[in-house]
């Protein structure tokens, strides 16, 4: 079973590696501090997500995670053990708790499972991820990600997975070959050895590095409009020492000028997330009240500007200091860090023993976190509500696009101010503020419904939706020749629509302009980057 050993030599004593088939693994070590457990926890890491899909092909990691979890439940119906699945923006994970022997049970049905998906379940499984996408929640920050990389990459998290439309079993069989495979995991599991009888042959291939990195933002830091109520940042960050303590830092700040001497928000927060070997995205968040929404951005600025200057208190810093260094008082060290040393091999980031990173943390300075601030705001994005942010200097993230498109010209016929261009190249939607283009062969997604309607997303983000009923004398011929112009990989073919959700005309010629731009977003396009 085991045949060969990597090394991860700051946490010797600590954490035990091997290979089993072939699958680097990860496993704690007995420790004077640990005591034997009647059960184990063991999670079974894969290096792809929702970043190494395409706007079309979306949802295809999840589906393989549903699949190689369906034939597990049905046998664990009897089972107490728990286990579950997560399909993340770089890894998928299998994990699970229970008896040794129901580990093992677990972990050989999921791998039997990656080898021979029950496809048969194919359309099940993805009416049930359409299912759980429309109870899920919105949320404030969802809109970050599309603003920042576009409709490809790391910015797909911001959108529906359209590949539950169109994936064939083909396609999700033969990205289970590719990406579920020996080289591409990574197994931990808390247990002094490997236990005995695990059988998790997988596909040979090669491991899979986290994707680099898109951008739609020419300049930062930026700014977008959001949801009335909320104020969020994020910024793209090295990963480091110093910006996760940054986050507790900042995440304290705003509380405390926000929350209890403001009065002006419930919620004020901060987080530091690692997105792959190098980087991580460090957030905040504050929530507002309509008549206090001027009053948060304002702060929210106010207090990022002190932490630049470097205007830190040292009482901050042990503060934040503290909270970290206490994740290594966890009874059982080992069991407690490894899923996160297990991640790290995955993603290909260093690994520090707890006693380096106690040293990092014991030599960080005011300074360090000054330097981690400006790094941070350099490099952000902040969502809104009201007014612009040019006083605070950001930048107004792009709206609409640099280039148009020639072709047949399609006038509204409910605002004369705005047309639709559709040629060999692509589509432009113009209005009286700005053109939005989407060309065919960077088009990331193209839905396509049966009464003609098409809404084309390219892959800097920006929207564009074709409705034949809207505009005048858009032909069939019209809408056959954008089909034969996108990339056939591109197509997701959408179900008929009822005859209510097909848009008709709505005459406004004695509505100024100025009032009717609003509805032209609604019915014509998303007049910026949006979901498809």
């Amino acid at each position: 079973m085991t045949t060969e050993t990597f090394e991860l030599a700051p946490l010797s004593g600590l954490i035990g590696t091997t290979t089993t088939q072939g699958i680097r693994t990860l496993h704690t070590l007995p420790s004077p501090r640990s005591k034997a457990a009647a059960e184990i926890t063991a999670g079974l890491f894969f290096r792809v997500g929702r970043a190494d899909e395409t706007l079309a092909t979306a949802g295809i990691t999840h589906l393989v995670e549903h699949l190689a979890l369906h034939r597990v439940g049905r046998s664990a119906s009897s089972s107490p053990h728990h286990y579950n699945g997560a399909t993340s923006t770089t890894y998928t994970l299998f994990h699970v708790t229970g008896s040794e022997d129901e580990v093992v049970a677990h972990l050989n049905n999921v791998c039997a499972s990656l080898r021979d998906l029950p496809l048969e379940r194919l359309e099940t499984e993805k009416e049930i991820l359409r299912t759980e996408a429309a109870g899920r929640g919105q949320g404030p920050h969802r809109q970050l990600p599309l603003w920042r990389y576009g409709a490809q990459g790391y910015g797909l998290t911001a959108y529906d997975e359209l590949g539950t439309w169109r994936l064939t079993a083909d396609e999700v069989r033969d990205w289970a070959r590719t990406h579920f495979t020996r080289e591409n995991a990574v197994l931990w599991l808390t247990g002094d050895t490997v236990p005995q009888g695990l059988d998790l042959t997988l596909p040979t291939g090669s491991h899979t590095p986290p994707p680099t990195a898109t951008s739609a933002l020419p300049v930062t830091p930026a700014y977008i409009h959001g949801p009335g109520g909320h104020v969020v940042f994020d910024a793209v960050v090295r990963r480091s020492t110093a910006a996760a303590v940054l986050a507790e830092v900042l995440g304290r700040a705003l509380f405390q000028d926000l929350r209890q001497e403001g009065g002006y928000s419930y919620s004020a927060e901060a987080d530091y997330t690692p997105r792959d070997a190098d980087h991580a995205v460090l957030t905040a968040y504050a929530d507002a009240l309509p008549h206090k929404q001027g009053a948060v951005v304002g702060g929210f600025v106010d207090t990022f500007a002190r932490l630049r200057a470097g205007r830190i208190e040292q009482h901050e810093l042990d503060s934040a200091r503290t909270k970290l260094l206490k994740r290594y008082d966890a009874p059982d060290l080992g069991a407690a860090m490894l899923p996160s040393y297990a991640l790290n091999v995955l993603l290909g980031h260093r690994v520090l023993s707890p006693d380096d990173h106690r040293a990092e943390l014991a030599s960080l300075t005011v300074t360090d976190l000054r330097d981690a601030a400006r790094e941070a705001w350099t490099n952000g994005l902040l969502q809104i509500p009201g007014r612009g942010a040019e006083w605070a200097g950001l930048t107004l993230a792009p709206q609409y696009s640099t280039n148009t498109v020639t072709g047949t010209r399609h006038q509204s016929l409910e605002d004369p101010e705005i047309a639709l261009t559709i040629g060999e190249e692509g589509v432009t939607l113009t209005t009286p503020d700005g053109p939005v283009t989407v060309h065919c062969t960077t088009t990331a997604a193209m839905t396509s419904h049966p009464d003609g309607a098409r809404t084309l997303t390219g892959q800097d983000g920006f929207s564009v939706t074709v409705e034949p009923t809207l505009y005048r004398g858009i032909t069939a011929d019209r809408i056959a020749a954008l089909d034969a112009a996108v990339p056939p990989t591109a197509i997701v073919r959408m179900p008929p629509r009822a005859p209510e959700q097909i848009p008709q005309p709505q005459r406004h010629e004695n509505v100024p302009s100025a009032r009717r731009r609003p509805w032209t977003r609604r019915l014509y396009a998303t007049l910026r980057r949006g979901r498809a």
